[in-house]
């Protein structure tokens, strides 16, 4: 089985991951020893310990089973629902690592404009109205916009990455904050257009079926030209590293982006609708 050394910083999965393999190796387990266990796959407790696959209440309960951790303080299932009860996507603190070491950076996003392309206010609004449903705590709020704020750090690396955006008609169409803030917001839009290192496109409602992506999706390529791509499920996120399974989506995006509206003709169209034109 693959065995990736993780940074247990690097997100609560890797955190997690780390420390089921610290509990199989301190028995002197073999993945199949703790898979008889727990009756789950080898293969699916080492996607859990590379944080390649995230660990459900149910796998964190049989593990507790397994090294005797049950009834204590500190069980995997409590670290499973520390994981759910935080106000990030499950899996998108792994993704958020990568992309700040990315050289090329690839989005499509949906409704929402990506938060490296977020102003304060614009990341402000979406953060204070998930605190008014009552879906995070203030705390959560405030980890939000800072998890924006750090990632934008990657607009002013040197040297930059290659950053290309394709956001769907939707995320420019949908007004978040005042009518300041939201102005404010196109023209942060437009501002990243212009930079030398970066492609913005408008993938227009009229493109129908030929938009070829139905959900968010992100693609990094990494220093050692490897490609990693990072989608999202209304639970959880995944990051894909297996370069066979990534290279079709890619090939997927490709197709977005021939079809989507030229840079020019996409910064028309934002430059209208902050004009109210459009």
């Amino acid at each position: 089985m693959y065995r990736n050394e993780l940074d247990p910083d690097a997100g609560p999965g890797a955190a997690f991951g780390v420390r089921l393999r610290r509990l199989r190796d301190d028995r002197g387990w073999t993945l199949d020893d703790l898979a008889a266990r727990t009756e789950y796959s080898a293969s699916h407790i080492s996607g859990v310990e590379n944080a390649t696959r995230a660990a459900t209440p149910k796998f964190a309960k049989r593990a507790d089973l397994a090294f005797g951790l049950d009834g204590t303080d500190g069980t995997l299932t409590n670290d499973v629902q520390r994981i759910r009860s935080g106000s990030l996507l499950e899996g998108f603190p792994e993704y958020v690592a990568s992309e700040g070491k990315a050289v090329e950076v690839r989005y499509f996003e949906t409704g929402i404009i990506p938060g490296l392309l977020q102003t304060e206010a614009y990341a402000g609004a979406l953060a204070e109205s998930a605190l008014r449903r009552g879906s995070i705590t203030a705390d959560q709020a405030r980890e939000r916009t800072a998890v924006v704020a750090e990632r934008q750090k990657a607009l002013r690396r040197t040297p930059a990455p290659l950053i290309m955006a394709v956001l769907d008609e939707s995320c420019v169409r949908r007004p978040i904050g005042t009518a300041a803030e939201w102005s404010a917001q196109l023209s942060r839009l437009l501002e990243f257009a212009e930079q030398p290192h970066t492609v913005l496109q408008i993938a227009p409602f009229s493109m129908g079926v030929r938009r070829t992506v139905d959900l968010p999706l992100y693609i990094l390529t990494m220093p050692d030209r490897s490609i990693v791509a990072y989608a999202e499920s209304a639970t959880q996120g995944h990051l894909q590293r297996d370069g066979m399974l990534v290279a079709p989506i890619l090939g997927t995006y490709y197709q977005l982006q021939a079809d989507a509206l030229s840079q020019p003709d996409s910064a028309a169209m934002i430059k209208q609708i902050r004009e109210g034109t459009s």
